[in-house]
């Protein structure tokens, strides 16, 4: 199998450095997306890296992981708090997967302290802006390399 990481990015954040700065910060989606195609080739790893604002298009996307990638990275944004769709899907792929938020969501709204997604992820990393997917990415090859 290769070494191909899925990232799967949900809704809004098509809209990344303009929308609410002071929670998300000034990244660009396109910025954390050169960060994650730089930090996987210095990783040995490779990137697939997608975003759409449709729940069932990122059932489809996570289903198709299960033959084609190695692991996911996963910021569902909003269907965090709500899809159990997703989550199924992410346990049915069978790959690792590691969950990202850029804020940090256990300081914000109290619905967004509950993460369906986290049942099926070996880790979370919010907070920290787009440098979580840096440090997912690394977890995942960590992951792949134990795995063998």
């Amino acid at each position: 199998m290769s070494r191909t990481i899925l990232v799967v990015n949900g809704p809004n954040l098509n809209l990344l450095g303009g929308r609410q700065p002071e929670v998300y910060g000034r990244e660009t989606l396109a910025d954390i997306e050169a960060l994650c195609h730089d930090k996987a080739a210095a990783l040995g790893l490779a990137v697939d890296f997608r975003q759409s604002n449709h729940e069932g298009v990122l059932v489809d996307w996570v289903q198709g992981a299960r033959d084609s990638h190695a692991g996911l990275v996963v910021n569902a944004a909003a269907y965090t708090h709500t899809s159990v769709a997703l989550l199924d899907a992410l346990l049915a792929v069978e790959r690792p997967v590691i969950e990202v938020h850029l804020s940090n969501i256990h300081q914000r709204e109290s619905f967004r302290h509950h993460s369906y997604v986290s049942r099926a992820a070996r880790g979370m990393i919010c907070g920290l802006g787009g440098q979580g997917y840096a440090l997912a990415l690394e977890a995942l090859a960590r992951a792949l390399d134990q795995e063998g």
